[in-house]
């Protein structure tokens, strides 16, 4: 009897979880009116744009190295960096954010 109720959970869990992966699937009657493929080809045509100059490249550079209780500490600094079309840079301005990473110095243990 106790094998007959394990059974029958376990199919009802069974049908539980392929009626949830019938209605998920792009088959169910849900998604009947959505296409999911097109009845002509679609050819991508290639587009010549050029990246704005006016937006800011986000760049971390390296501002300090400081030694602190055994470690190598190094401070990033965030700059907003402006390019020109060649490819200069036309202005490096900082950011409010910074970043450190700890190194521990091996020599520092004796």
């Amino acid at each position: 009897m106790k094998m007959l109720s394990h059974f029958s959970t376990f199919l009802i869990l069974c049908i539980i979880v392929a009626l949830v992966a019938y209605l998920d699937s792009p088959y169910s009657f849900i998604y009947s009116g959505y296409s999911y493929s097109a009845s002509e080809q679609v050819v991508a045509q290639p587009v010549e744009v050029q990246p704005p100059t006016n937006v800011p490249v986000l760049e971390n550079r390296l501002d300090t190295v400081q030694q602190m209780d055994g470690y190598y500490v190094e401070i990033y600094q965030e700059y907003e960096v402006y390019y020109d079309e060649e490819g200069n840079v036309v202005k490096r301005d900082p950011t409010s954010k910074t970043e450190s990473v700890r190194y521990w110095d091996k020599g520092s243990e004796n």
